[in-house]
């Protein structure tokens, strides 16, 4: 039964099926966003008030949350995205390269499997804490962040979340790593490296190796969905996205 477990975590999901699931994630992001964030009266004039600017900002951090970390969420959402595939760290490598030399190509490419596979089980406890810090961004910082640089919605989040995010994830991975075996995968890794002579012995914490690096994709895809708002037109796809962001597009 534990080798049918693991084969299935190493058959890529392709297909209708596997767009099905991501559209899924995206709906049920978009609607717990809905239930938890209120929506601000806009305001009657024609020109751009504090409200329209902070709706039109936590529009636009909604839209990258949605769309961009829901698909970090899926399966493989981070093992076949080359943006935020999380690798092997530093001290590790010399220990793939060792096994893959002895022929445990295997059991390297399992491991590695594993990291990312933890890291999209994580990913699924984000939301909720992404909302609350949209939630709260007042009237000034959605001005600065508006007219500031093209990751400064994203560089907010990250300084507001960052803490929270870490003390959610980091169990959810260590979870993880135990629910599929990888904690036994990497404890036979190690093991079988350390057992060779002549080499510096290696026992880096995974936990908090893959915690961190699953920070870093979901704030480099939330980047990536702010960037495309700011300079592609085609992405503010609603009146108040174009009314609010046609303010950024004005600054010297």
């Amino acid at each position: 039964m534990k080798t049918k477990i693991a084969l299935l975590f190493l058959i890529p999901s392709i297909g209708f099926a596997q767009i099905s699931i991501l559209d899924q994630i995206k709906n049920e992001v978009k609607e717990e966003i809905k239930k938890v964030i209120p929506v601000d009266l806009p305001t009657s004039s024609s020109s751009i008030g504090n409200v329209d600017i902070s709706n039109g900002l936590k529009e636009a951090l909604n839209n990258g949350i949605a769309k961009q970390v829901s698909k970090l969420k899926a399966i493989d959402g981070f093992y076949k995205n080359e943006m935020v595939k999380i690798l092997l760290p530093p001290e590790l490598k010399k220990v793939d390269n060792a096994l893959r030399k002895m022929g445990l190509n295997s059991l390297a490419n399992k491991g590695l499997l594993m990291m990312n596979r933890a890291a999209e089980d994580a990913v699924k406890e984000s939301t909720p804490i992404f909302v609350d810090a949209v939630k709260n961004i007042s009237f000034t910082d959605a001005k600065n962040i508006l007219m500031g640089n093209e990751s400064s919605a994203t560089n907010y989040l990250q300084t507001s979340t960052t803490t929270p995010l870490y003390a959610k994830f980091n169990p959810v991975i260590k979870n993880s790593f135990a629910k599929v075996g990888a904690d036994k995968v990497w404890a036979s890794i190690i093991k079988k490296y350390n057992s060779l002579p002549m080499v510096e012995k290696a026992n880096p914490d995974l936990t908090d190796y893959t915690t961190n690096k699953a920070l870093e994709g979901v704030f480099k895809m939330i980047a990536v969905e702010e960037k495309s708002i700011r300079t592609d037109l085609k992405s503010r796809t609603s009146p108040l996205l174009v009314k609010v962001f046609a303010m950024q597009d004005k600054k010297p």
